[in-house]
């Protein structure tokens, strides 16, 4: 609610601004390349990610995210105790970090949500569910397929050159948030 008034201040602002100045024909062509950029990157945006999420779906047919579940079970172990116990929830916190690992966060997001109301019906633990929160936010990107399709309709010739930088920030910040989320777990656990 708060950011709808924000945002709507901004567009009264900007009109307020363009009538005083007498650029009232330049603000209503900007905002109209404006909406044309947008549609245009919106339809490339949804080619990616129907691309991404039909590889996804073959995997899961083929079998590919159940390798890839036992291939991440010693991790997820260790930060979801309770996947020990559940393994419809080991499933869905694995495809959710595999779609994460493919920069897909809009793929990922309805398997944390299945995740954690997996978690909500088992009573776990509420630090649990803060790391999962913790590590969707942050999400280790292997391939950001997403961010490379952005890159690619604004005309970049290499849009994966990002790669190192992408692997280092994901890196750090999921270790970080996963480290943060973990020692406050612990002092919010003895108080």
């Amino acid at each position: 609610m708060v950011m709808s008034w924000i945002w709507t201040g901004a567009v009264a602002v900007s009109v307020f601004c363009a009538l005083v100045t007498g650029t009232g024909a330049e603000l209503a062509a900007s905002v109209m390349a404006g909406a044309q950029a947008g549609v245009t990157l919106a339809v490339s945006i949804a080619g990616s990610l129907c691309l991404w999420s039909g590889v996804g779906r073959l995997m899961e047919a083929a079998g590919l995210t159940g390798l890839l579940s036992r291939g991440l079970r010693p991790l997820l172990y260790r930060l979801f105790p309770s996947a020990r116990a559940d393994a419809q929830l080991a499933g869905h916190l694995s495809a959710n970090i595999c779609a994460n690992f493919l920069g897909l966060g809009n793929a990922a997001t309805p398997m944390g949500i299945r995740a954690a109301r997996a978690m909500a019906r088992e009573n776990t633990s509420t630090d649990e569910l803060c790391r999962l929160i913790v590590l969707n936010t942050a999400s280790i990107q292997l391939l950001p397929a997403n961010v490379a399709a952005v890159r690619s309709a604004l005309g970049c010739r290499s849009p994966f050159d990002i790669l190192p930088a992408v692997w280092v920030t994901s890196l750090l910040s999921a270790g970080l948030g996963v480290c943060a989320a973990w020692a406050l777990g612990r002092v919010w656990g003895r108080g």
